[in-house]
């Protein structure tokens, strides 16, 4: 998005109190349900089954983890990934929200294609690391893990895991109106802040690695 003064991607919310909820929010969840150590362990090990233990795995990243990717990386390059694109999709009641105020975050929904920065791990050491990733990702099993075919700017494809949006889970958003998006913003935080914060922070990431979302910053820009 071109500069502007006042830039509304960095402006507070005005009033400095949350909107009342309006139509549709807050969405009628159900109680929330944690995965067990158990089940996390059997969604990694089946979508691990086909890596040999040798080799270097590919991780795509599309939201928080381009700025915060919380686990060590040998290569980062910008990528893109064909069939999928990114937006608010997936109701968040812990990490950016409440049960009471769900927030919102980022994931991949079917149709377009997706930007990002496909991340290198070494092979030696890599599990609890992605065990971590897991915990962070796959708290309630609200994404399907799967291998993307990944298209780096340097010109190499390879296969990438990425975290695509389930449509079978209550926390599915499917597409919502800008009233509601801009209720959220306005009121939503949890465990590591703000919904708001978190779009931006999102924001400046893709701008600042040069593939701007034109989309998601139009709706900061109507929203915030």
């Amino acid at each position: 998005m071109s500069a502007k003064t006042p830039d509304p991607l960095h402006e507070p919310p005005s009033g400095g109190t949350a909107p009342a909820p309006g139509a549709g929010y807050p969405p009628a969840l159900g109680e929330p349900r944690l995965l067990t150590e158990a089940e996390l362990r059997a969604s990694l090990e089946d979508t691990l089954a086909d890596w040999d233990r040798a080799g270097d795995l590919w991780l795509f990243g599309y939201g928080s983890l381009i700025w915060n990717p919380g686990l060590p990386t040998v290569e980062n390059v910008r990528s893109r990934v064909h069939g999928f694109h990114r937006g608010l999709y997936l109701w968040s009641r812990v990490n950016r929200g409440t049960p009471e105020q769900p927030g919102l975050v980022l994931a991949l929904d079917r149709g377009g294609s997706c930007a990002g920065v496909a991340f290198r791990l070494a092979a030696e050491g890599v599990m609890p690391h992605l065990e971590a990733l897991w915990r962070r990702e796959m708290p309630m099993g609200s994404y399907r893990p799967a291998w993307l075919p990944c298209a780096l700017d340097d010109g190499r494809r390879v296969a990438a895991l990425a975290f695509v949006m389930r449509r079978d889970v209550p926390t599915y958003t499917g597409k919502l109106t800008d009233d509601t998006v801009r209720t959220v913003l306005g009121c939503a935080s949890g465990r590591y802040g703000t919904t708001l914060d978190y779009v931006r922070r999102t924001v400046d990431a893709l701008r600042d690695s040069g593939m701007p979302d034109r989309a998601l910053e139009r709706l900061l820009a109507r929203c915030a």
